[in-house]
Formats: C-alpha cells, structure tokens, sequence
C-alpha cells in the first residue's frame, strides 16, 4: 500500500468534514477560497446541493443480519473497496505544493478513485506513476475539456491513454464559465508558478472580428463549443470509455446512452455554471430512470457525509465523487488531510449502512428513502 508522505499535522479537533472546511478557510487566501469555494451568480444551487441531501431521510431497519457486510461495489468491470471517487478539480496547488500528487497518494492509499482534471496543476503523467503502483488503488480516470485545436485534444487524449488512465470523463455543461460573482470580487488570479500543465504549448486561435451588434460570447467563443457530434468524434480517437459529466436532464441522459457513451455523472459542475439548476440529489433519480441500468450514474454535489453516500446509493447511484472536501483536507494536511476526509466518509457510510439495516450497498434501495415495501429488492448492477 502507498505509504503517505510527511506533512503537517493535522488538526485533533478535526473530526468531520465540516471542520475541514472551517480549518481550510483559515489556512487558504482570499484568493484560494473564492476559486474553490465559490458558486455561480447568487450562489442558490450551491447551497442547494447540499440541503438536498439533508432532505431526504433515511428509514433504519432493524434487526438485519450484518456480520461479514461491505463497502465493495463493481464499476465499469473492476470491484471497488467502496463507491467514493475524488472529482476532477482544477489547480489544486493553490490549496498546498503537492497538489494533485497528494490528492493521488491519498486515494490510493484508501482505495479511492481520481478523476484529474485538464486543468490540473501538476502533469497527468506524474499523477499515474503516483498511483499506478498501489494495487489496492481505485480508478484512474482523466477529465477532458474539449479544446478549439481538435488536433492537441487527441494528442492530450493519446498522453493519457500511455499514462495508464482507464477512462475519459467529458465535462459538458460548461460551454462558458458561470457568473461567480465570488470571484470576481476576490479579483481572482492564478499566482506565478501555477497553471494548466497539461495544456502547455495548445496554440490558443485568436479571437473573432466582431461585426457591430454581434456576442462575444454566441458569436465567438461559443464556436468552438462541443456538440453531440464531438462524442462520435472522440469515441473515435480513444480506446478508453467516455464518461459524460455534467449531465441533469433525463433526455440528455438517454441521447448520450445512444451516443455511445459508458457512463453519466450527474453534476452541476458544484453549482459553478448555471445558478438555480437543480440539486444533483434531485436530478440522480431521473437520470437512473432514464437510463434504465443502460449504463452507470454516478454523482456529486454537496456530498459531506457517509449518509449522503448512502443516500446518493439508494437513488440508483453507482458511486459518489466528492470535490471540495477533499481541497479542505489538502490545505490542512497535505496528502494525510486527504486520506482523513476520505477516511471519515468511509466510516460514517459504513455506520449508516449498520444503522439503516444494510450488510451491502445493493440492500441500499429506494425503500431506504422512503419507507416504501413495494421498492425494489435490490440494486442494479454497474
């Protein structure tokens, strides 16, 4: 197993996720935490995310045979120690040196998944060789943004299928940036030394002539914006399975089970895009309805306990990934503030699954939810 790196200790009184996230913001500059912590516009679906989970409430069975449960779940043809993935974020160096790298040797020290992001701090090929040699590791997937030059979108894709990523994760509900007012008032910028490594030497075109009464935004940047046609077209640069991240509507999800693709995420981008879209603990069940056990949905959004884990399993999820908790812990610890949050997720799920009756996450239905007999027995597998 990866042994984790030396870094500062952390903190005693630190025993959930939330004190992460009160010891982060002392810890992260004004900076840093209107980039991390920050929503679109008036900030509404970001405080919804979470309140939805706290909405829905958990009916405890009692009495159930317990002895010999677990966390496993499958997941696009591997078995997982447990459904909890680390979403992709962008310049984790903000939050402490190591960045991705210590995101990386936490998750593979708890068996956790990564999803890295394109715009990743530090470079896709040292992240793989961080986790690659842990055989208890969870996942290795790449986020993809797609690029104007199509030509160095393949070749980023080409990198990441030599380094030993399983799978590609499409983000597709950010055609434009939201409007976070958060960091507009911060006057947020990236500090020396800290950038998108990964997309180093992309030849940037230049921007449109704009005619008179013509959008920046519909007549220029908005061109080089994916379609569905640009999923056909990846599916067919990469061996690797594409994952659509970002998805909410129920006729978004079944288009992209048609257009090929592996697996949806249901995310609102952590309420970063559109403002007032609805909370991701909303929109899972009508994606898993949608799909219809086609293919597997995960989600994030708002995710800070091990109940709502287990919440997000009894909607039909496949896995969870969280964001943000996981920034808290780096900028508390390092790689060990991350393996910590991971930690305490873990615990607090399998503490909800022994409360609620639950030897495995396939005993996690919606009857969980809703008190409901006539739910199904079980879950469908991933």
């Amino acid at each position: 197993m990866t042994s984790l790196p030396a870094q500062q200790p952390l903190s005693p009184d630190i025993v959930s996720l939330p004190d992460h996230e009160q010891h982060a913001r002392q810890r992260l500059d004004g900076n840093a935490w209107a980039y991390f912590s920050g929503g679109a516009a008036d900030e509404i679906t970001l405080r919804n995310n979470r309140s939805a989970w706290d909405a829905l409430p958990l009916w405890p069975r009692v009495l159930r045979p317990l002895a010999g449960g677990h966390t496993r779940v499958p997941l696009l043809g591997r078995t997982l120690a447990h459904p909890i993935l680390l979403a992709p974020i962008a310049f984790q160096r903000l939050a402490h040196p190591d960045g991705e790298l210590a995101l990386a040797y936490a998750a593979a020290a708890l068996g956790a998944g990564v999803v890295l992001s394109t715009q990743a701090s530090v470079s896709l090929e040292a992240v793989a060789g961080a986790v690659h040699p842990d055989p208890g590791r969870g996942p290795l997937w790449f986020q993809l943004y797609l690029q104007p030059d199509r030509g160095f979108t393949q070749a980023l894709v080409q990198r990441a299928e030599a380094a030993g990523y399983e799978a590609l994760v499409l983000t597709v509900d950010a055609p434009t940036s939201g409007a976070r007012d958060r960091e507009r008032r911060a006057g947020f910028r990236l500090p020396p030394g800290i950038g998108p490594i990964n997309l180093a030497g992309m030849q940037v075109p230049p921007p449109p002539r704009l005619a008179s009464g013509q959008s920046a935004l519909f007549d220029g940047l908005l061109h080089h914006a994916p379609t569905w046609d640009d999923i056909a077209w990846l599916r067919s640069v990469t061996r690797l399975p594409v994952l659509l991240k970002g998805v909410l509507h129920p006729a978004d999800a079944r288009q992209a089970v048609d257009a090929g693709a592996a697996g949806l995420i249901v995310s609102n981008h952590g309420g970063r895009t559109l403002d007032t879209a609805p909370a991701t603990a909303t929109a899972l069940p009508r994606v898993v309805q949608a799909v219809g056990g086609a293919v597997p949905v995960l989600v994030d959004g708002g995710i800070r306990r091990g109940t709502d884990v287990l919440k997000a399993m009894a909607l039909g999820a496949s896995a969870v990934l969280v964001g943000r908790p996981a920034l808290w812990g780096l900028a508390n610890a390092g790689a060990a503030g991350v393996a910590h949050v991971l930690r305490l997720l873990r615990d607090e799920l399998e503490i909800a699954m022994a409360l609620t009756g639950c030897a495995t996450l396939a005993d996690a239905t919606p009857a969980l939810l809703h008190g409901d007999q006539d739910a199904p027995a079980s879950r469908q597998p991933s």
